[in-house]
């Protein structure tokens, strides 16, 4: 036959035979060698993905538990700095009161000692002035009697009796000035 007969898209059987092997091998390689490790890469990425997008979402999930826990925090912090202002207003008005009452007190205590100064005063001065009226009246009645009254009782009851006189007549001056 000539070789005008043949095909040249035809590969020739040995080039089948030697092509079909090598292809064989080829695979048995890759299926044992590249697909393995290959797919060992992929396992391993995919992981590595998977378990980042993990971590993220346990980040994630650990920043909104720590949000909340913060967010408790500063909740409870308000209502304990209410509750000391609360606090703190009912001291101030309960330690306003207090002085208030110390010094109504004080001022009651103040009135009441002055008025007993004054008690003491007036009685004083009425006791120097029924010695000094005393003295007067003997002293002016030595001059309208011209002598002189020698006896201490007999002058002691012209006092008194003089000073009776001037409270007796000093009491009806203060009933009728208060009846005006």
């Amino acid at each position: 036959m000539p070789l005008a007969e043949e095909n040249v898209l035809v590969p020739a059987v040995g080039e089948l035979i030697i092509g079909a092997i090598s292809f064989g091998v080829l695979v048995f390689v890759l299926a044992r060698y590249v697909w393995p490790r290959l797919e060992q890469i992929y396992r391993e990425r995919r992981d590595a993905i998977e378990g980042g997008i993990a971590r993220a979402e346990a980040a994630q999930a650990e920043a909104q538990r720590t949000l909340e826990q913060y967010r408790a925090q500063l909740a409870e912090a308000r209502t304990e700095a209410a509750q000391i202002r609360e606090n703190a207003r009912a001291e101030a008005q309960r330690i306003v009161e207090e002085l208030r009452s110390q010094a109504h007190e004080e001022s009651a205590r103040i009135v009441a000692r002055g008025e007993e100064q004054l008690r003491n005063q007036r009685g004083q001065v009425v006791r120097e002035l029924r010695v000094e009226i005393g003295t007067l009246a003997v002293e002016l009645s030595e001059k309208i009697v011209s002598q002189r009254l020698s006896d201490d009782a007999q002058v002691r009851m012209t006092v008194d009796s003089f000073l009776a006189e001037l409270e007796a007549a000093e009491r009806a001056g203060a009933v009728s000035g208060d009846s005006s």
